[in-house]
């Protein structure tokens, strides 16, 4: 019997995350769910709880430390930990809430690959798989959600330059753009969300298990395939001709 795969996902206790981690444990993978709400967290089925919050330093080093002594391995961090930050015009942004997305989203992306690389590198076999969650906003943004959108694009650069390190180290990075999926921020579209034009329209979601699916999908590559970047949306939302 093989030895199962070590998968860590933030944001694991709810919506996306909380589906990635079943979808990951039904794959056979040993997951580490991290987040901040035990009780969310212990409530995923089949997997390793840890109360960490991406932007404390000092959480992520002892989250990193309990896969490191628990398991002695890292194959796969799924980096889902993110907030969509308040709604508005951005001049009407406060710097707390703009520096609160930027702490979560960005920072608190790269402290966990950080920490992931430096795992990585040093195991044996070396190597491993990270997943960044983007999102369609990595392209395109929605109205008066500019912390969100300017945080999502400086993940696809994060996931660029760490792609391109991480080939010295056999180290995978990757990112899944997500649009519409079903799920709690998502839940109020069916009634009319804010378009470009400064109309209001409903938005058709997909079902949230096809994001697991897709994580499982990229997950079982060999280290030598890479999916780079893959956008998964409901087929007829308004993002290829958002505008």
């Amino acid at each position: 019997m093989s030895t199962p795969k070590i998968a860590l996902v933030t944001g694991g206790g709810s919506g996306l995350g909380r589906v990635i981690a079943t979808a990951l444990t039904g794959a056979g993978y040993r997951v580490v769910v991290a987040g901040r709400t035990r009780a969310s967290l212990e409530s995923v089925s089949g997997a390793d709880p840890v109360v960490a919050d991406v932007t404390d330093p000092d959480a992520v080093r002892a989250l990193f430390d309990h896969v490191a002594d628990r398991y002695g391995r890292l194959d796969l961090l799924v980096n889902n930990a993110g907030v969509s930050g308040p709604v508005g015009p951005a001049d009407e942004l406060s710097e707390a809430d703009w520096q609160a997305v930027v702490d979560t989203n960005l920072t608190g992306s790269f402290r966990c690959a950080q920490a992931a690389f430096r795992l990585m590198k040093a195991q044996d076999p070396r190597g491993g798989r990270i997943i960044n969650n983007g999102s369609v906003s990595a392209h395109v943004p929605r109205p008066n959600a500019v912390a969100y959108t300017a945080t999502k694009h400086a993940i696809a650069g994060l996931t660029k330059a760490l792609s391109l390190e991480g080939r010295a180290h056999d180290i995978a990075v990757s990112q899944l753009d997500i649009g519409n999926a079903a799920s709690d921020m998502t839940a109020g579209f069916g009634s009319g969300t804010l378009q470009a034009d400064g109309s209001r329209r409903p938005e058709p979601t997909m079902d949230a298990t096809h994001v697991g699916d897709m994580v499982v999908h990229m997950a079982g590559l060999p280290l030598s395939a890479n999916v780079a970047f893959v956008t998964l949306m409901a087929t007829t939302m308004p993002f290829i001709g958002r505008g």
